[in-house]
């Protein structure tokens, strides 16, 4: 079993904005699953001009989620995801970061939407055995906070026995794709009969 990632916990409202933007948090994605781009690299992967990628790399850069790579200079200077896991509360007491945090929370969710309408839309593509693995699931079960805050980390200690697995694909092994998994767990309102 590979040991628990890194992981930076986010809690300043600045750095939380800094990542809570679509071509950001796509940059950040193309850098985990391609390794160190040029701007103009990620520029053509994403469909972005390379000064606008550019601008994103320099921000990413001010709050410590990307770094430059070795091996390049001026505009062929390639940059590279810091090798670290990002967390955040989704809750503060203090406003901007509670705004920061829910405007992160919402693009992760649209996010996860984007790749799931993806995925039904291509999933013939794929192989049987991948179509037979993927899954989707719902639940309402009833839980305390401690035992829901237990579900979450049993999720992401199940993930981290794989998290050693990046863009190299010495580092993976043979026939493995990038899946997202995504998981939410949340209180609903109570029903009228307070269930």
């Amino acid at each position: 079993m590979s040991p628990s990632p890194a992981r930076r916990q986010l809690t300043d409202a600045r750095e939380i904005r800094a990542i809570a933007h679509p071509v950001r948090m796509a940059l950040l994605e193309a850098l985990a699953r391609e390794g160190p781009l040029t701007a103009t690299e990620a520029g053509e992967l994403l469909g972005e001009s390379p000064s606008n990628m550019s601008f994103h790399l320099r921000t990413l850069a001010k709050y410590g989620f990307v770094e430059e790579a070795p091996g390049g200079a001026g505009r062929q200077r390639p940059w590279r995801r810091v090798p670290v896991q990002h967390v955040f509360l989704d809750d503060s007491d203090e406003a901007a970061t509670a705004v920061a945090t829910q405007t992160l929370s919402r693009h992760f969710a649209a996010r996860a939407f984007e790749r799931r309408e993806e995925w039904e839309a291509t999933r013939s593509s794929y192989p049987a055995e991948w179509r037979d693995a993927s899954f989707v699931f719902d639940s309402l079960v009833y839980l305390t906070a401690d035992e829901l805050d237990t579900v979450g980390r049993e999720f992401l200690a199940i993930l981290d026995r794989y998290s050693g697995r990046g863009p190299e694909r010495s580092e993976r092994p043979e026939g493995a794709y990038p899946v997202a998994v995504v998981a939410h767990g949340h209180p609903l309102p109570r029903s009228p009969s307070g269930n």
